[in-house]
């Protein structure tokens, strides 16, 4: 589906595209989301495939080549630790990696999710078993042993303290722990820590025995206890999910060389469904393990509920041959259970976090610099018409939530050069500033002009207040294959003294509060905008009448209740006697009024 543009907005697949299609028009009841979609479609293209199982690969590839705005894209947020091995290198190392790019010669393991403490691990049993610790190039320029070996960390094959063949040894033992065979290497341990206490070397004894109770942790919580891994596949994911109210969560339980290593999360909401639960779980599944850096799993193990469609087991096929989807046996039921149970956790905790104001006013506190949570929030907002009108909002919030007694108006300046934000900023922080009762934080709507502004003044006055700005940004992609612009838009807070801009929707709580004070300091300051420039253009004509002065003006208006129809049906001693007026001032409206009857001013429709 397409935009007049040719932006390619929603990727679908269907045995029968003529129902599929006509679903979205038809009258019957539609998301939100989907009448959005359907107002921006102005032309389809489709293509025919082969089979069920080519049809989901290349529904899976054009949603990855063209990013449509429509399809819910399967992406986990974390970026997760990985141990790698690059067997390329002369002594192979044990190395900490987030990303990498998997090439002959390197053995990957992990991703390490939850309490694995993988960093320790690394060091402790490269540490443990004299495995070097040195880049490439440290070791390559290396001409005599560093302190690590002194120390009995490192066997110094940098010099050839030890041959290829015993380092390899300990390589292997090291990589037993990876591999589902740590007994092996705690015992080469608890033999070592023996040794050294048998020729009284109790220090050296200490430490190897406080490396084994580091890594003994890591393998107790690589094992689950629940299901026995030593029979059957070794390899194998659990995936369990859990459909909320508003969200569906998914969770996958990972088994690799017979060690759990841990579950990833993944969630999107129900209404930006396009298609069936079921089928859109697959298609995401499918985006997750066709496109995974992870090592692929021999058996996908599924809920009993989740319906596998044959199109779906072949495609996973097609990915890796060796790869098969399951209903769990009774020796997998735990480990299912956890996934489900996972899933519903996790949404409960995210849905709870993200509607606690706390986490985000706890965020906005750490990205200050503030040693306590801020209570009290100041947001400002300018509007201007033209140059005319200038007005201002001071919005306040108190724990997250709107503070309206505390809601103030300013009616700002008219300025020769027109619309000047800088100027306005620092007139209103003048006027702000002596009425006391100042807030923990001050939030201007606008970018670093706006808030280096505000800063100027608070400075001026030896005031210490914490000062950052909301700004909406556009970051543009080109797609490589139809050279269109994409643009996304994202809510930014300003931060003085930070290079970048913090992306608000990284936490959606503080998201919530800083972009509805923003609202509502919209929505306040062009309340009294409007109420002015109308008043403006209402009583303007008053200007033009002689014999009007300041004190006279500000009488009418404050007993002006008619439209200026009404006006000009009143005589003049009604005029005089309604406003108190001389009777010259009277005639002088009396006169201005039937004038505008005939040639058209004032404007009778305001």
């Amino acid at each position: 589906m397409k935009k007049s543009s040719g932006e390619v907005i929603y990727v679908g697949k269907a045995k029968s595209l003529k129902s599929r299609v006509s679903s979205y028009f038809n009258n019957s009841a539609k998301s939100p989301k989907t009448e959005i979609l359907v107002s921006h479609i102005r032309d389809f293209e489709f293509l025919i495939t082969k089979s069920d199982t080519e049809a989901f690969v290349l529904e899976n590839n054009l949603i990855k080549k063209h990013s449509p705005k429509y399809n819910i894209r399967l992406k986990d947020d974390k970026s997760y630790p990985y141990v790698l091995v690059d067997h390329n290198e002369p002594f192979p190392r044990l190395q900490y990696v987030r990303r990498f790019k998997r090439t002959k010669g390197k053995e990957i393991f992990g991703p390490f999710v939850v309490g694995s403490n993988i960093s320790e691990v690394i060091r402790i049993a490269t540490k443990s078993f004299g495995l070097r610790d040195c880049s490439l190039r440290e070791f390559k320029s290396r001409k005599e042993p560093c302190l690590l070996y002194q120390m009995h960390q490192c066997s110094a094959p940098c010099v050839e303290k030890i041959s290829e063949e015993e380092y390899k040894k300990d390589l292997d033992l090291v990589l037993n722990l990876f591999k589902g065979k740590g007994n092996k290497s705690i015992k080469f341990l608890e033999k070592k820590m023996h040794e050294a206490a048998d020729i009284e070397l109790f220090e050296k004894a200490g430490m190897i025995r406080d490396n084994i109770t580091v890594l003994n942790d890591f393998l107790n919580v690589s094992i689950q206890e629940n299901v026995e891994f030593e029979k059957g596949p070794k390899n194998i994911d659990v995936f369990g999910f859990h459909i909320g109210e508003f969200d569906i969560d998914m969770a996958i339980y990972m088994v690799r060389n017979g060690i759990l290593l841990g579950h990833k999360n993944f969630n999107f909401p129900i209404v930006d469904l396009n298609d069936e639960i079921n089928l859109e779980l697959e298609t995401f599944l499918f985006q997750y393990y066709s496109s995974t850096q992870d090592t692929l799993p021999d058996v996908i193990f599924v809920p009993e509920e989740f319906k596998t469609d044959k199109s779906f087991v072949d495609a996973v096929f097609e990915i890796n041959q060796s790869m098969k989807v399951k209903k769990p046996t009774k020796k997998y039921g735990q480990l299912m259970k956890l996934a489900i149970d996972q899933a519903f956790e996790h949404q409960r905790v995210r849905l709870s976090n993200q509607e606690s104001i706390y986490v985000g006013l706890n965020k906005l506190a750490d990205l200050l610099g503030m040693r306590e949570r801020p209570v009290v929030l100041e947001c400002y907002d300018v509007a201007v018409f033209q140059g005319t009108s200038p007005t201002a909002a001071q919005i306040v919030f108190h724990n997250g939530k709107p503070d309206r007694k505390n809601y103030r108006h300013y009616g700002l300046e008219v300025r020769e050069e027109g619309n000047n934000d800088f100027a306005m900023m620092k007139e209103l922080m003048r006027r702000r500033i002596p009425k006391g009762n100042l807030p923990d934080v001050f939030i201007v709507d606008g970018g670093k002009g706006q808030v280096s502004s505000l800063l100027e003044v608070l400075r001026e006055e030896n005031i210490d207040i914490p000062v950052c700005g909301i700004a909406k940004s556009k970051s543009g992609k080109k797609d490589s294959f139809k050279s269109l612009s994409v643009s996304k838009t994202e809510e930014r807070l300003i931060i003085p003294g930070r290079v970048n801009p913090y992306i608000l929707s990284k936490n959606m709580s503080l998201f919530r509060i800083i972009t509805q004070m923003r609202d509502e300091a919209h929505r306040f300051s062009r309340r009294l905008h409007h109420k002015k420039e109308k008043g403006r253009v209402i009583t303007s004509w008053l200007d033009e009448i002689d014999g009007i002065g300041p004190k006279t003006r500000q009488k009418i208006l404050k007993k002006m209740d008619l439209s200026i129809d009404e006006l000009a049906e009143l005589s003049v001693m009604e005029l005089r006697t309604k406003f108190e007026l001389t009777e010259k001032i009277a005639i002088n409206i009396f006169e201005y009024l039937k004038q505008g009857d005939q040639d058209g001013s004032p404007d009778p429709n305001v």
